[in-house]
């Protein structure tokens, strides 16, 4: 019996790429850099994306993820690479500024309250994610938000669930359910801490053989038949 629902954010209840199109083009014309063509975010897109797996497997921090990337993508386009931090500083704001749900989740998460408990668990930073709640009215809805810049640990490490279980010492972890569309963050993470797992899988890419996900939806109105 799910008694819990921890919801990821990005890329899940919320379009990423969406926000992240929109903030990083219209970032370029604040700072006065030009077109930022889609080809170019969907190259920053891959190297954002490459960072924030080295993150997850423990091999840099989070400040050398958002600085690095960057960086990185600045050195590629021939942007002056010293922008990354003040231009990191803007886009951490501009994220939560486009507002795009999948699969109407705000309506999902508000029919859900007070039937299951239901809590944010984010690698996303403070700034962006605490925006994002708030311009999406996603918060509103929540019963806790643990956001791993908060508790010192990132998902998919095992501290990251510790603390969110000791926040929750009344519901057992066979009774929660993690819902994510990231299988190297998400899944691996819930698997690791002993929790069911709910693939968020709007592509249909296919499953890992090697990772026992309890459930897979392509729509996130299928969370309503898992409970």
């Amino acid at each position: 019996m799910v008694k819990a629902i921890l919801w990821d954010v990005d890329g899940t209840l919320l379009d990423f790429l969406a926000a992240e199109k929109a903030a990083v083009q219209r970032l370029f014309g604040e700072f006065g850099l030009g077109e930022c063509t889609d080809e170019m975010v969907a190259r920053y897109s891959a190297i954002n994306e490459s960072y924030w797996k080295r993150l997850e497997r423990g091999e840099i921090t989070k400040q050398q993820v958002l600085i690095g990337r960057y960086r990185e993508f600045f050195a590629e386009v021939g942007v002056d690479p010293s922008l990354a931090e003040p231009f990191n500083a803007r886009y951490q704001l501009a994220l939560g500024d486009t507002v795009v749900y999948q699969d109407g989740s705000l309506s999902i998460v508000k029919a859900l309250h007070g039937k299951v408990k239901q809590y944010v668990v984010s690698n996303g930073t403070v700034v962006a994610q605490t925006r994002k709640l708030e311009r999406s009215h996603l918060g509103e809805w929540m019963d806790g938000v643990f956001l791993s810049e908060e508790l010192g640990a990132e998902k998919p490490s095992p501290a990251f669930f510790e603390k969110v279980f000791a926040a929750l010492p009344d519901i057992p972890k066979e009774d929660m359910l993690i819902v994510g569309d990231s299988l190297t963050s998400d899944m691996k993470g819930g698997l690791m801490a002993g929790i069911p797992t709910c693939w968020y899988n709007p592509q249909s890419l296919p499953r890992p053989a090697d990772m026992a996900i309890a459930f897979e939806i392509q729509n996130l109105q299928q969370v309503y038949d898992l409970l």
